[in-house]
């Protein structure tokens, strides 16, 4: 089939398809109260939801990095019995439902869970309903986006550099710190960015792992669902906001997610 000739039977449900993802984009973009959004992006409650989502999302990203880019690594150079296995529970947060995710860490992480009691009791740390909750929920779900993209880009990697260092007797950590870390910089950085992106938007296990109390859990997405019944024009800003995330993230990683 010629590239410059489309079948008409495939056009009319690609033009379907192409407005049901756009219309909706565009009409918030018209709805949008321009000459009201400096003012309503300062005002007391949007701007204290943003700040909150800009502070809890870093500080989820932050953890998620600490701790996935070592995951990822084990998961694609380490020789482990059940690797398979591992890979599918660490991917599980990415199908399952937020909220399902949020009941869970609330079972576990709560004062009667088994992780829960023994913070409360030993170090009189309650997780559930607190800022920190929001932190621990948004790092639950967006974890996996890191992991994958930086196993990914290890699996890229070619593994003969790791070796000719190790040969000139560099350690295993000086190696994955000189030779390895940067060769996936890339894949480092993009998966930061997506993780950042989802834990921004993070609502279902939010919600149910720490609640909805105005300046201390309720972030953008929370505040976007309650500004609806009392003030949409709010909700629409909010939106705004978290839509031009969304564009800025891929435009920043449109050579990996997009050019192709």
């Amino acid at each position: 089939m010629s590239r410059g000739r489309l079948p008409a039977v495939l056009v009319l449900p690609a033009l379907v398809g192409l407005a049901f993802l756009v219309l909706p984009l565009v009409g918030l973009l018209l709805r949008t109260p321009w000459a009201e959004l400096p003012t309503r992006l300062f005002s007391t409650g949007v701007g204290e939801a943003l700040q909150l989502s800009l502070l809890c999302a870093s500080l989820a990203t932050v953890v998620c990095v600490v701790l996935g880019v070592p995951l990822a690594w084990v998961l694609a150079r380490g020789e482990l019995p059940g690797r398979r296995l591992i890979r599918a529970l660490v991917t599980v947060p990415l199908v399952l439902p937020p909220v399902v995710g949020g009941v869970a860490l609330l079972l576990v992480l709560g004062r009667r869970g088994p992780v829960g009691e023994l913070l409360d009791s030993w170090f009189g740390v309650s997780l559930p309903f607190t800022t920190a909750g929001v932190v621990v929920a948004e790092a639950f779900v967006a974890m996996p986006f890191l992991v994958i993209s930086v196993e990914g880009a290890l699996r890229a990697a070619d593994p003969r550099i790791e070796e000719a260092a190790a040969t000139l007797g560099a350690s295993r950590w000086l190696t994955f710190r000189r030779v390895t870390l940067p060769s996936v910089m890339p894949g480092v950085v993009a998966g930061t960015v997506l993780c950042w992106a989802r834990a921004l938007g993070e609502f279902g296990a939010t919600i149910t792992f720490a609640g909805n109390f105005p300046g201390e859990t309720t972030t953008m997405p929370l505040a976007v669902y309650l500004a609806l019944e009392s003030d949409p024009q709010a909700a629409i800003v909010l939106s705004v906001v978290l839509l031009a995330v969304s564009v800025a993230v891929l435009a920043s990683l449109r050579d990996r997610w997009v050019g192709g």
